[in-house]
């Protein structure tokens, strides 16, 4: 049975301390959080009765809390459409959104748009009176979660940016990762970060993600082919519990079927075109880490900048022409911000994969954990 208290991913080693060798230098943190200003807040829910949950939210206030209602300059990349990420239209429009960010699950989406809306209505009035379209993606948490039964409410997207801060970010199964899976282990949240420095300069990007992808003989590490080699059950690929389930609709198993939301900050002043840049090598990084990129899979990433306070179009007091002056990084001068984003990306989802734990969910499914004892054996024979 499901014991709650091995879903504490703060007490789990992360993916280097079990050996796998990562490029690149690392935050303090090595998570989203050290992008400064920066903050994350989770709600995780595990309940038995009336149904069971698997589920949570996951917010990011890009400037904090104080700060919400202020643009980032933003710009999004889709390597597979099957997924949701709302305020979308208006970021590829306008390259900037102002409201925080949250993650569930898939069937959860319009009940956190609702709690973002209220959170900002109570807390930035002045934004909230214009007009708000918030950012909300999700992942599909359905093996484990009783997905339909409107688990998530408003009020845990509150909660969950309520509950943002600066520092470690708690990984595995928890907030809107609780009931994901990966490469057939058990999946979530994962982050990491990388410090660029230029000069006398030095940027932070960070990387959150929300991992919910890939078949198991995908699953590759540093090279390593791990999900071939393990020998970890895998029930939702082998059991036949998808076409069991939608029996009536003839539906059958998709190996690789799920999503990945991808989360991208940077505290690199960079205009919105750049920033779609970065969102578009978020695919490099998951690529090292196996996956080809299920047509059944939601595959969606947002990157911005928290530079540039007070750009981007943040007045809408006025009719008058404005100009505004914003800096930016120059092009030739941005290739190691790609290789960041990569190398975080990589390290992310190896940190979701190592912090999860096996979880019994609904009908007695089980996702189990990726063995760390296969992992450091791995990593030593190398």
């Amino acid at each position: 049975m499901f014991d709650d208290s091995r879903n504490r991913s703060t007490a789990s080693p992360r993916a280097r301390a079990l050996g796998i060798p990562f490029d690149g230098e690392p935050g303090q943190e090595n998570a989203i959080t050290d992008v400064p200003g920066l903050e994350v807040g989770l709600v995780t829910i595990i309940e038995d009765s009336p149904v069971v949950a698997r589920t949570g939210v996951t917010a990011i206030l890009p400037r904090g809390r104080d700060r919400a209602g202020e643009p980032c300059a933003a710009g999004i990349a889709v390597l597979n459409g099957n997924g949701e990420l709302t305020g979308r239209s208006w970021i590829e429009e306008s390259g900037q959104f102002q409201t925080p960010i949250a993650i569930t699950n898939s069937h959860a989406v319009g009940a956190v748009h609702r709690g973002v809306d209220a959170w900002m209505a109570e807390h930035h009035p002045e934004s909230a009176a214009a007009w708000m379209l918030p950012v909300v993606g999700e992942t599909w948490d359905g093996y484990l979660n009783s997905i339909n039964a409107d688990i998530v409410r408003p009020e845990h997207a509150i909660a969950a940016i309520d509950a943002a801060g600066p520092g470690p970010v708690a990984e595995g199964c928890t907030g809107g990762g609780t009931g994901m899976n990966c490469y057939g282990f058990k999946g979530g949240t994962g982050t990491a970060s990388r410090v660029v420095r230029s000069g006398d300069h030095a940027y932070t990007v960070g990387v959150l993600l929300q991992a919910n992808f890939g078949s198991r003989a995908e699953l590759t590490l540093a090279g390593r082919r791990l999900g071939r080699e393990s020998a970890a059950p895998n029930p939702m690929e082998t059991s036949g519990w998808f076409s069991q389930d939608l029996r009536r609709a003839g539906a059958q198993a998709a190996g690789g079927a799920g999503s990945v939301i991808v989360v991208v900050a940077t505290d690199a002043p960079l205009l919105p075109d750049q920033c779609r840049a970065l969102a578009r090598r978020v695919p490099l990084g998951l690529a090292r880490t196996g996956t080809t990129g299920s047509h059944f899979s939601g595959d969606i990433f947002l990157a911005f900048s928290t530079a540039n306070p007070g750009g981007f179009g943040s007045s809408m007091t006025s009719d008058a022409m404005t100009v505004e002056t914003v800096e930016h990084l120059s092009w030739g001068g941005i290739d190691a911000l790609f290789t960041a984003v990569v190398e975080a990306t990589e390290e992310a989802v190896a940190n979701a994969l190592v912090a999860a734990r096996t979880m019994e969910g609904r009908d007695g499914h089980v996702s189990y954990a990726l063995p760390h004892e296969e992992v450091r054996a791995a990593f030593a024979r190398a």
